[in-house]
């Protein structure tokens, strides 16, 4: 039986920052400040879920105390029984709840609840990589299909033949950073090139990067900072696709960052995605400075997220893909690539969450 006093009082402190919160977003000072108000509010909005999980716990643990004051002063015998049965089920309740709380507990990904900014890059492998860097695209546009998600591409870079040489695109949809960042990593995939004569089996590889998409809450962005240059969009092999400069290329000169957006036609709307890329880029980078400053570790032991890091094989003449860190195959090659990856995804998910609350326990 878990200890649910134990797990209640873990969540005082979290209680009473949420009571906190509630006043000070109610505080007229602070909501005529906007950004720090919206920085509130989204910290209170996580609260919610472990707010109300202890408060219906300390009502469980209540009605148990009551039960068990019921069958000690009880002298009938069915009615004795009853209590000890109520008793059962709310031991029961009690310790699915504490569960329940020990992973809401565990510390939160901040970016989880974002949409994200993938990058794909062919690798090695010559134009195979970029081929297999097209099929990773449409994986992912077919997996935000399956769970209802929207996703547009900011920036792409052809070959000739139809592969991708690089393309940066955006997942919008709620929580999708917290299914999607274990993506990151070298993809490997073993085949038969249409081009090879002696069927040879080559190995190529194409890299995936994942960034949440932050708001300017999240990051400032001086204009003084910014270097922006338009340039007329163009397709494969330097095929002109759009007749007016509606490309956007903006450099952060501070960082010397530079994102590009060539996909509207809008001059307007491909700054506005070239801004949310850099916003994410730069989000990255704070980040990481900060960990490095603070000498924290806070990297997933399921996956650290880079590039150099292979993540999976798609082994075609086996028709088996196969997850490195959790080591599991799936033999349906064309399922994964039509987007079904959520079996890894999941397996992902729960080795992450049984390695923090191993970290958690000790």
């Amino acid at each position: 039986m878990v200890n649910a006093e134990e797990i209640l009082n873990k969540t005082k402190k979290i209680l009473d920052r949420s009571q906190e919160l509630s006043k000070l977003i109610s505080d007229p000072s602070v909501i005529a400040d906007n950004r720090y108000w919206q920085k509130l509010m989204k910290e209170h909005a996580s609260l919610e879920d472990i707010v109300s999980s202890s408060k219906q716990l300390e009502k469980l643990i209540d009605e148990r105390k009551d039960c068990e004051i019921e069958i000690a002063q009880e002298r009938d015998h069915e009615l004795k029984q009853m209590f000890e049965e109520e008793k059962n089920i709310l031991d029961e309740k009690i310790e699915k709840l504490c569960e329940e709380l020990k992973i809401l507990l565990l510390p939160k990904d901040e970016n989880d609840e974002k949409n994200i900014i993938m990058e794909i890059r062919a690798a090695a492998g010559g134009e195979e990589s970029s081929l297999f860097a097209t099929e990773l695209l449409r994986m992912y546009e077919y997996y935000a299909s399956i769970h209802k998600w929207k996703s547009e591409i900011i920036n792409i870079n052809e070959t000739e033949l139809g592969g991708i040489k690089e393309v940066t695109f955006i997942i919008k949809g709620k929580g999708a950073y917290s299914r999607l960042k274990f993506e990151a990593g070298v993809h490997r995939v073993q085949r038969v090139p249409e081009t090879e004569s002696q069927g040879r089996i080559h190995t190529s590889t194409a890299t995936v990067a994942v960034l949440p998409e932050v708001e300017d809450v999240d990051v400032e962005i001086l204009d003084s900072d910014l270097k922006i240059d338009t340039y007329r969009a163009s397709g494969a092999g330097g095929q002109h696709i759009n007749k007016t400069d509606s490309a956007i290329r903006i450099t952060h000169l501070p960082t010397g960052i530079v994102v590009a957006c060539q996909d509207e036609r809008s001059q307007i709307k491909n700054r506005e995605k070239a801004m949310s890329l850099l916003r994410s880029k730069l989000y990255e980078l704070y980040q990481t400075e900060r960990e490095n400053e603070q000498k924290a570790n806070r990297k997933s032991q399921v996956g650290t997220g880079d590039r150099s890091e292979r993540v999976r094989t798609y082994n075609f003449p086996q028709g088996r893909v196969t997850d490195h860190r959790v080591n599991i195959s799936s033999y349906d090659i064309e399922g994964v690539l039509n987007g079904n990856i959520d079996e890894f995804i999941d397996a992902l998910i729960l080795k992450d969450r049984a390695e923090k609350l191993g970290n958690d326990a000790g």
